[in-house]
């Protein structure tokens, strides 16, 4: 029997590698039409961004990526010597500092040589973006963001990328002062207050604030998520998103945790421990989907009353950006999905359950069969071993699409 129960298992885990490995061959296909296309379809590269499994490989993304930021790849100017950039740079030591503690973000196991090599081309390219646009100050966790790009598409292109966040998504960082930085702070509390009062009022009796999220926000997570997997599917979110979707999904971050904030002491000290801890198992495609739907749902215009104070902020307006693009806004990619699945649910409330029931993913069907079959055949220790396959199955489908 113990036999028997194997071979179905493998039978079963071998229908969902093809099922997986099918789905993964038709989004890419979809990604490379969408390359291919005359003029390049972005809008259906943002949605290929922020949906499940994001861009998948970092081939692709040294792609997508460009086409999300409109970079222009046919002509990117080569990097000035080291040397020539660090002559009486004001910055030089202080990233020269951030860099040599950036060792837990390179890959665990590369050579140290090669290593060194990279955190060379991270301090050029950070000096390179600075000295080009003076207007720019560096701050502490810039150089997150930085890496992540250089190890996805090497410094060349990574310095055209990073040049183009500065300038736009991340400007508000890099001012003199944190007085940006803190207002896009305030939206976190904002939209936790929309979603869940109760949640909001604790974190305001125990007077938390929101200096737990500014690493969060500063490095779009980079320097609090250890596998490098789920940094660059939020960056393909991010990326592919409004400037300040990074504070949306810190907001459902902490309303993914609401029980452990609420049974926690209301005192400032607790709550603020609590949530510096962020967990790395974090459910992160729901996250996605639940931050895409807030955003929608309570976009920045609607978060607060002062909208002369939200003029402020660059990331607010996003009105540089979308003139520097001729490409559909990501704000609309957004809200199409939110639109297309309101209207799916609703179709499936108006069908008849037994309907509902048969028109379930192929999968699901399949994996009901394999339990009633293995039931009958095999009896309670078989039911015992599909359940413990069930369990595993979703983690099988999180290494498939990170």
């Amino acid at each position: 029997m113990w036999c028997e129960v194997v071979s179905l298992l493998r039978s079963l885990g071998s229908a969902l590698v093809s099922y997986f490995d099918a789905k993964k061959k038709r989004k890419v296909a979809e990604i490379y039409q969408a390359l291919n296309s005359d003029p390049i379809d972005v809008p259906k590269l943002r949605r290929m961004a922020i949906s499940k499994g994001g861009l998948l490989t970092d081939e692709i993304r040294c792609k997508v990526w460009p086409k999300l930021l409109s970079v222009n790849t046919d002509n990117l100017p080569p990097l000035p010597a080291g040397k020539e950039l660090r002559q009486d740079n004001k910055d030089y030591q202080q990233v020269l500092l951030d860099v040599r503690r950036s060792l837990r973000r390179f890959p665990p196991g590369m050579p140290d040589d090669q290593r060194e090599g990279l955190q060379e081309e991270l301090i050029d390219i950070i000096l390179h973006v600075l000295k080009r646009n003076p207007q720019l100050h560096y701050y502490q966790g810039y150089h997150d963001i930085v890496v992540t790009f250089l190890l996805v598409v090497g410094d060349r292109l990574a310095t055209a990328l990073v040049e183009k966040l500065s300038v736009h998504h991340l400007r508000d960082f890099m001012y003199p002062t944190m007085d940006n930085t803190k207002q896009i702070l305030n939206y976190l509390m904002l939209i936790i207050d929309q979603v869940n009062p109760e949640v909001h009022d604790f974190m305001k009796s125990a007077e938390v604030g929101t200096i737990f999220a500014l690493s969060w926000l500063i490095t779009w997570f980079g320097h609090v998520l250890s596998d490098f997997r789920h940094v660059v599917r939020l960056y393909d979110f991010f990326l592919a998103c409004h400037p300040l979707m990074p504070i949306y999904f810190a907001a459902v971050i902490v309303l993914h945790r609401k029980q452990e904030v609420l049974d926690c002491e209301c005192d400032m000290a607790s709550v603020h421990h609590l949530l510096c801890q962020i967990p790395q198992d974090l459910p992160y495609e729901s996250l996605i989907s639940k931050a895409g739907e807030i955003f929608v749902q309570f976009p920045p215009s609607k978060l607060t009353k002062e909208a002369a104070q939200a003029e402020r902020t660059a990331a607010s307006t996003f009105k540089d950006f979308e003139l520097a693009s001729v490409q559909q806004r990501p704000d609309t990619v957004l809200r199409q999905r939110f639109r297309e699945r309101m209207r799916g649910e609703e179709r499936l409330r108006g069908e008849e359950r037994t309907k509902s029931i048969l028109t379930k993913p192929r999968t699901n069907r399949f994996v009901k069969l394999a339990v009633m079959g293995l039931t009958v055949a095999l009896g309670a220790a078989a039911l015992a071993m599909v359940k413990s396959a069930l369990e595993w199955a979703p983690k099988f489908q999180l290494q498939i699409f990170p």
